[in-house]
């Protein structure tokens, strides 16, 4: 069998969305966020949008109608590799189709990885100016002089039917360590967190009815969340609350969430680590 993967780092988190014009517009107003990066394909157009330091690589389809059972909705996340090619091996080893092979990166189908696109990339947005059309805000902008404190990404939650074979699956596929196991009571979920490039990638499964199993009824395996790391949630609250959302209990006990609905249908949290 092919080694699982080593993630050097993450490079953006992919997300689908409808409407190009408002998704810059609302992510400009609500956070700030810049757009660094910006290309038109036949069937879609998509961007690089910086918040916090985390990229977000926003997809939208020309023709939306395809995607309307879901809506907006979190397709992958990119991870930094070394070599291209070993991850093809590792791929065709564990019997993961790749869904889309760029050359230089390639993301799995999301069937074949409880509903995550993961896609592999030998480059590096974070440090190569050539790949952007403009420069990135720094690290310190966002964390000291930003009034919402972002400090970078945490993690990410997936929502998986059953844990063990999600937390077999992932393991094998990708080099990891794992940090905790441990119960979310706040979406009646069970939770494992593998460090993974960096970062956390969260497997949630449901213990019975509550959000958590909802979310699966209507969305699916996949990715339920993007989580940051902040400095102080006090000071996340109020920012928030001068836009006039209402922040809700995040997954995690000493966490935050924009309610999905205030942000575009997708799920977006803060924690202090």
């Amino acid at each position: 069998m092919g080694r699982p993967i080593r993630a050097l780092d993450v490079q953006h988190v992919n997300v689908v969305h409808e409407d190009y014009e408002a998704v810059v517009e609302h992510y400009g107003r609500l956070f700030d966020g810049v757009v660094v990066f910006d290309r038109r394909q036949p069937t879609w157009h998509a961007c690089l949008l910086d918040v916090g330091g985390v990229l977000f690589e926003i997809f939208v389809p020309n023709d939306f109608f395809l995607h309307t059972r879901y809506g907006s909705h979190y397709l992958g996340i990119e991870y930094r590799v070394a070599d291209i090619e070993a991850v093809r091996k590792t791929l065709a080893a564990r019997h993961v189709r790749i869904a889309r092979d760029l050359g230089v990166a390639v993301h799995s189908h999301a069937a074949d990885c409880h509903g995550v696109s993961l896609e592999f990339f030998d480059g590096d947005f974070h440090t190569d100016r050539e790949l952007l059309d403009v420069p990135r805000p720094s690290p310190s902008y966002w964390r000291d002089e930003h009034p919402l404190g972002l400090a970078g990404l945490h993690g990410c939650t997936v929502a998986v039917s059953d844990r063990a074979s999600a937390m077999a699956d992932f393991q094998a596929l990708l080099e990891h360590e794992v940090l905790y196991e441990t119960r979310r009571p706040n979406v009646a979920g069970i939770a494992v967190g593998l460090l993974v490039g960096g970062a956390v990638l969260e497997l949630i499964a449901p213990e019975g009815d509550g959000p958590l199993h909802q979310h699966l009824i209507e969305h699916g395996e996949g990715i339920r969340s993007t989580v940051f790391e902040v400095r102080d949630l006090d000071r996340v609250r109020t920012y928030f609350a001068e836009r006039g959302i209402d922040l809700v209990p995040g997954t995690r006990p000493d966490s935050l969430a924009i309610p999905a609905a205030q942000h575009l249908d997708v799920l977006v949290e803060f924690a202090v680590s």
